[in-house]
């Protein structure tokens, strides 16, 4: 077999079979087709696409190409969620466990941040003691016992999407909706679900900007996913200001506590509540309603907060950080922007804002660099507030004082004001299954 003839049938678009597709990805994996024909490849189907069934064999190889997690000893119930990634996304801090407190088993995989979006197990590290790196039996043995346990990605974990990846970030091909798809359903098949959800962000904070795209990618990840056996749900959400008011790790779950709480902002409990319902669906077999119905007595009764606190305490944490969020060491400035004008927010860059709070010191541009865990951004007015002119818009939280500067800057270029009250736009677009 010759990379030439899969280059020029990729090219015409005459398709490939799965000996060919399987042969790829092993010479991906293993080093043994070189980059600049990998990176033709990856550009001509960026201009060409793939078909549903090409897209299906090259996820499930993908998939195959390194370690793989049986989850069966733990049953039919365990459920994944995964996030195309956004701004302030720490929705699961409150979506693990509300479904393991109504009886789903949330096994999960999660990754670190990187450039404007966050990382949820960044934002666990930020717990004192927190352990995010498990063996796999002990991650299967603390699934079965507490019916939740979140731990990082194993370094084999989809070896060949790593690989592609790197590549697709140096030759302008990530925003190709199937690899896309390859590189995120990879990684969920490996993880060993037998339910998955996905969290599709559009919006200005988002990879994709429009709801016409983000219908497209959830319904190619939802077709693979059938495709392997895997029961599907895809919720389409806002991503358009970040969600919630706080982004930066320790900020994020104690506003992530809250909402268990009962006492968070309404658009992040909204959100949680939409997706945990239909993890519950899917997981459970209940009806939707009925599964939503039972998130919110777990919330309202306390038992994903204990559930919560379960997890943290198995897995190494101080679970007193969760009982009194006050704990989390708070960063040495906090500096006040302030509005110079009167005006409605009718927009806000999300993108823009996470980028602040990159610079503010709570993420990172490259891989293995360090984070801030108490650095990050408190919202204070959002699109659709009114702000009187010197009211607070924001708290930029550094242990770094000379970052405030660019950070204030680019928060406030982030910022639209207008003369009447915008339309609030829908949080939830849609949900597919």
């Amino acid at each position: 077999m010759r990379m030439t003839d899969i280059l020029e049938r990729t090219r015409d678009g005459s398709g490939l079979s799965r000996e060919q597709i399987e042969w790829l990805v092993r010479g991906v994996t293993d080093g043994g087709i070189p980059d600049y024909q990998i990176s033709a490849w990856l550009m001509a189907v960026y201009f060409r696409g793939m078909s549903d069934r090409e897209l299906a064999v090259l996820t499930d190889a993908m998939a195959r190409s390194g370690d793989r997690l049986d989850l069966s000893s733990l049953g039919g119930r365990t459920v994944d969620k995964h996030s195309t990634g956004g701004v302030g996304d720490k929705t699961t801090l409150v979506v693990a466990p509300l479904v393991a407190a109504c009886g789903g088993i949330v096994a999960k995989m999660s990754g670190r941040g990187l450039g404007f979006t966050g990382g949820t197990v960044d934002k666990l590290e930020s717990i004192p003691g927190f352990r995010t790196e498990l063996s796999s039996d002990e991650f299967l043995a603390l699934s079965a016992r507490h019916g939740l346990c979140v731990v990082g990605q194993s370094g084999n974990l989809a070896p060949a999407d790593k690989k592609l990846y790197a590549l697709r970030d140096v030759t302008a091909t990530v925003d190709s909706i199937p690899l896309i798809a390859s590189s995120i359903m990879s990684k969920k098949l490996a993880a060993g679900a037998r339910s998955i959800v996905l969290d599709v962000k559009v919006g200005s904070g988002s990879f994709m900007k429009n709801i016409e795209a983000a219908k497209e990618l959830a319904a190619k990840m939802t077709a693979v996913g059938r495709a392997a056996g895997r029961r599907m749900g895809a919720v389409l959400t806002n991503m358009d200001a970040p969600l919630g008011q706080a982004v930066g790790n320790a900020l994020e779950v104690a506003e992530a506590v809250r909402v268990l709480a009962g006492e968070g902002p309404a658009d992040l409990t909204e959100v949680c509540l939409a997706l945990a319902g239909e993890m519950l669906h899917l997981a459970v077999g209940i009806d939707r309603d009925a599964a939503a119905q039972r998130c919110k007595a777990a919330m309202a009764d306390g038992s994903a907060m204990r559930k919560l606190c379960e997890m943290v305490t198995a897995q190494g944490g101080d679970a007193s950080y969760i009982e009194r969020p006050e704990k989390f060491r708070r960063a040495k400035r906090i500096h006040t922007v302030r509005a110079t004008q009167d005006g409605w927010l009718s927009h806000m860059d999300a993108d823009k804002i996470g980028r602040a709070s990159s610079v503010l010191g709570a993420g990172r541009e490259k891989k293995g660099e360090p984070i801030d865990h108490s650095a990050g951004i408190l919202l204070r007015k959002k699109t659709g507030d009114w702000a009187a002119c010197g009211e607070t818009l924001c708290e930029l939280h550094t242990n770094d004082e000379a970052r405030l500067p660019e950070a204030q800057e680019i928060f406030l270029s982030a910022l639209a004001f207008s003369e009447d009250r915008p339309e609030p736009m829908p949080l939830i677009y849609e949900i597919l299954d």
